[in-house]
């Protein structure tokens, strides 16, 4: 029977059911001014209905609650477990709210987290979030965490530990304001390098990722988006989430590399740096109907690899990826 309901067409392919067309959506980071507030929720909302999506991911640029500045190992230790309802974490919530409010439940949302490595970066040396650099950047943040584990590697580990209960209490009070689910965004490549050794990411960041997932495990719609270029796929790919999100395009594995070993269901298909950027509109509708193609016998959720610069994205490429899901199954409606 066809799935027409943006929800049952979503919940069809997290259960392996083919729906009426693949579910599509895309995100960026909005304006400063749209970070928290009734401007928040107005944005979210008009990217949303402008483009008829399917589900919703929650932008998060509100930050992680940390007041002191943190330039050596020994400030890490000035880190404590947080209650999950502090004034940036606050300001996610009141918009998890406020787009729940306002949908009332026609719409599954996922908002957005960051793992414990990724809010150490920003507390170590704050910055804004960006479309991603594929390659592991050799940057101050990156250096600054390197030099710490060299420094006292278990306090690293230790502040990690703090963040990710405090993370995980966070998860737990999104689910509460009306989150589906959490979309966990995790990232491998900065923290297994050359300068930090082997096996780092396995000892003392997989398990607060694994907390963190385990405080949403109520959720209906958890994801996790693998940023960069994963230097254990696999071990992401097992994550306990309903859906797994990651740059097949620009970093690969290929759809057709995984669709048989993955067990999340799988989204992405979309070049969110090339394609979506420099392609026209029917390149853009051809990378989706290929990523059906790749997908065989899988139902997928249809959705870029990461954000993107929606000032260099035409409008007119994005319209055409919704019209090429719309089209995969059945007649695309009318509008875009």
């Amino acid at each position: 029977m066809p799935v027409s309901d943006k929800i049952e067409r979503v919940m069809a392919v997290l259960a392996g059911r083919k729906p009426d067309r693949p579910p599509v959506s895309f995100w960026y980071h909005f304006e400063a001014h749209q970070r928290h507030g009734p401007q928040a929720v107005q944005a979210h909302l008009d990217h949303l209905r402008l483009y008829d999506l399917d589900f919703l991911k929650v932008m998060n640029d509100n930050g992680y609650p940390h007041a002191r500045e943190i330039r050596a190992v020994a400030d890490l230790a000035g880190l404590r477990v947080l209650n999950g309802d502090e004034p940036e974490f606050a300001r996610q919530l009141a918009l998890i709210a406020g787009l729940a409010k306002e949908l009332a439940g026609a719409v599954l949302i996922t908002t957005t987290i960051f793992n414990t490595w990724a809010t150490l970066r920003r507390l170590v040396k704050p910055r804004d979030h960006a479309p991603p650099v594929m390659q592991a950047e050799d940057d101050d943040a990156s250096a600054i965490l390197s030099q710490f584990l060299a420094d006292d590697r278990r306090a690293v580990a230790q502040a990690l530990v703090t963040i990710g209960e405090s993370l995980a209490r966070f998860a737990r009070r999104c689910l509460d304001a009306g989150a589906d689910g959490v979309f966990l965004s995790v990232r491998d490549d900065w923290v297994d390098t050359p300068a930090n050794g082997p096996g780092i990411y396995d000892a003392i960041v997989r398990p607060t990722d694994l907390r963190i997932l385990e405080a949403a495990s109520d959720g209906r719609f958890n994801m996790l988006h693998v940023c960069g270029r994963a230097a254990d796929f696999a071990s992401f790919a097992a994550y306990p989430v309903h859906a797994l999100n990651w740059a097949d395009r620009a970093a690969g594995p290929s759809i057709t590399e995984v669709r048989d070993t993955v067990r999340p269901a799988i989204c992405g298909g979309v070049d969110n740096l090339g394609m979506l950027v420099e392609g026209t509109p029917e390149q853009c509708a051809a990378q989706v109907r290929e990523a059906i193609a790749q997908a065989g016998d899988r139902p997928l959720l249809i959705a870029p690899g990461c954000t993107f610069d929606p000032q260099r994205v035409p409008r007119e490429n994005l319209a055409a990826v919704c019209r090429a899901a719309w089209s995969a199954f059945t007649r695309p409606p009318a509008g875009l």
